[in-house]
């Protein structure tokens, strides 16, 4: 059974810094690309970053997220920089696509999410 399951969300104050962890397990981890999206109350769920099957990463918030991988551990992290008040949201891990997309449609199998709330 497929299975992606993140972890690492926590209270972070602004300016800090934070990495999430997805576990994956039930397929073959390296022959696919897995994305990090986020949801805000009230809004669209967003692509963050992307890591292919080679490592190469797709960044979409200005370089502060990015997206790597372990295929030794099967799982996937998201590094979080210089985080601000309007990155809290509860953050998602995406699979299984051969190549990284921005469309969370393309995704199909979707981790329970962790929350990241960014406060002083």
């Amino acid at each position: 059974q497929l299975r992606l399951v993140e972890s690492g969300g926590d209270l972070v104050q602004p300016g800090g810094s934070l990495r999430l962890s997805c576990a994956a397990s039930g397929f073959t981890f390296g022959n696919y690309a897995i994305g990090w999206f986020r949801q805000a109350p009230g809004k669209e769920r967003e692509i963050v970053s992307c890591v292919g099957r080679s490592g190469l990463r797709m960044d979409y918030l200005s370089g502060r997220f990015t997206a790597f991988r372990d295929n030794a551990k099967n799982t996937v992290y998201l590094q979080m920089n210089s985080l601000e008040p309007e990155d809290t949201a509860t953050y998602y891990c995406a699979g299984v696509t051969p190549y990284c997309s921005g469309q969370a449609n393309e995704y199909v199998y979707w981790g329970q999410g962790t929350q990241v709330t960014v406060s002083s």
